[in-house]
């Protein structure tokens, strides 16, 4: 059982900055999938009366073999989904050799939103998902091995931090 005292868990909706960069691990001999997700928040000045839209940028990180799978096929600019998964921040060194510290959802589950017609794939409830392209309710798949995100070694050098994912005109909305 885990300790109820720590909890690591988010929750993102939001649209696709781009297609997700998919990348073969040569030594682990494994796939990720990592991609932008700008998410919105309306900001209302009451001494102006007036709104503004902030949007956040998400660097994701996919590594279970079927939600990389699903990731190339399915997400696409502009699409909107649904993402589960933790928290992670790690550290590596750029091409000049500079240390950088990087922050990412690591995710865990992805579900499609929005019309049918913005997606060439079907709509699929949350527990299908978690069947077919998830960790089907275990943390670390079959293995057991505890999130499927291997430890920082897995992640490949050089600059990964992905920006903000673009400026305010590359916002997919």
């Amino acid at each position: 059982m885990r300790d109820i005292n720590s909890l690591n868990k988010v929750i993102l909706v939001g649209r696709l900055g781009a297609k997700p960069d998919i990348r073969s691990h040569a030594q682990s001999g494994r796939s990720s999938a990592r991609f932008n997700l700008a998410t919105n928040e309306r900001l209302y000045n009451p001494s102006t009366q007036t709104s503004t839209d902030k949007t956040e940028w998400h660097r994701i990180v996919v590594w279970f073999p079927r939600l990389v799978e699903f990731s190339e096929k399915y997400l696409d600019k502009g699409k909107q989904i649904l993402v589960e998964g933790s928290i992670r921040s790690r550290e590596y060194q750029d091409r000049d050799g500079n240390r950088r510290f990087i922050t990412e959802i690591v995710a865990d589950k992805i579900v499609l939103l929005g019309r049918r017609e913005e997606s060439s794939a079907t709509r699929t409830d949350t527990t299908d998902l978690d069947e077919v392209y998830g960790r089907g309710g275990t943390r670390g798949g079959a293995s057991g091995s505890g999130g499927g995100g291997g430890g920082e070694d897995d992640f490949p050098s050089g600059d990964d931090s992905g920006g903000s994912g673009g400026g305010d005109d590359d916002i997919p909305f």
